[in-house]
């Protein structure tokens, strides 16, 4: 779970990330949020290609200059990005679209709003080769995530930015090629036997979720954007140098907030009651989740309402 040396050429990373992150995403981000309110449009900046900058300067690999149709980094590495910064969000009153920097519905006036946070990463898999170049010849998953740290608080002033890794060949990522296979083999392959005329959605990874935590993603960058709506300020939390051998590094841990109720039953009931005290206080480890967890059954097919094209190795 280490880069090639030869692969890594950026350096002076963590300067480099903040000023792309005030340059490409925070600037533009509160220029943009000044037009929106009188345009009545999104200002939301897409993370998808800046995601992609992003992931060459924490992990120091640059792209290949394909546009997402070829390998995402130049060591075989592939990008996902997601953001759930700027979601459209809905009035509970009337239904009518309301923008996040709106306090109450423009149709109906009510502040009764649902605010979304279900933005996810999406992995399409449409073959077997597909599948196999994935799981045996991508060395590793970059997951980036761009957030509101006080969602719940509804705080829009303050994001955060992380990057995850997940090493598909690795045996501590063992859930994450298991999500694959049984998207492949349980959703999509059935489905298209079925009724070929319709593709079903790419495989969905919610941040956060029991899937997610279940795939033991590797946490190599993480800042908090202050201010963003006047004057964003930036502070870096934590950062892996591209060089250190991620094997060394524990996955992040896992709330146990993301279990259901059964689950926690049988996890009280595997550790006994310190343990399980322990680890509603501190989360689980990698190795808890893997001796003591299976992954739930949730595979059935949903028709794709878009197209979604995957590069092309």
């Amino acid at each position: 779970m280490k880069t090639d040396p030869a692969q890594i050429v950026i350096q002076d990373n963590v300067r480099n990330i903040k000023k792309m992150l005030l340059e490409l995403m925070l600037y533009p981000r509160r220029d943009l949020m000044k037009w929106a309110r009188i345009t009545k449009q999104t200002p939301n900046t897409k993370i998808g290609y800046i995601g992609q900058h992003l992931a060459s300067l924490v992990t120091g690999v640059e792209g290949t200059r394909t546009g997402a149709r070829g390998h995402d980094l130049s060591d075989g590495s592939e990008v996902k990005s997601c953001s759930r910064v700027d979601q459209l969000d809905k009035c509970n009153e009337c239904g009518a679209a309301v923008a996040r920097i709106e306090a109450e519905c423009p149709k109906c006036g009510s502040t009764d709003v649902k605010r979304n946070n279900d933005s996810k990463w999406l992995i399409s898999i449409k073959s077997r080769p597909e599948l196999d170049i994935l799981l045996n010849h991508v060395p590793r998953v970059v997951l980036i995530l761009s957030d509101y740290l006080n969602y719940e608080e509804q705080d829009w002033d303050t994001l955060q930015f992380q990057v995850f890794e997940i090493w598909p060949t690795e045996e501590r990522h063992i859930n994450f090629k298991k999500l694959m296979e049984n998207y492949l083999y349980r959703i999509y392959e059935p489905h298209i036997e079925q009724d070929p005329s319709k593709t079903p959605a790419p495989k969905n990874l919610w941040p956060y979720s029991f899937q997610f935590f279940m795939c033991n993603p590797i946490r190599t960058f993480h800042c908090i954007a202050k201010n963003v709506l006047e004057d964003p300020q930036l502070e870096v939390l934590e950062y892996v140098e591209p060089l250190t051998d991620r094997t060394t590094i524990e996955p992040i841990l896992m709330p146990l907030s993301a279990l259901n109720d059964g689950e926690k039953e049988h996890l009280h009931q595997c550790m006994g009651d310190h343990a399980y005290a322990l680890a509603e206080k501190n989360g689980l480890s990698a190795q808890q989740r893997l001796s003591l967890l299976t992954l739930r059954d949730t595979d059935y097919a949903s028709p794709q309402q878009s197209s979604y094209q995957r590069g092309v190795r």
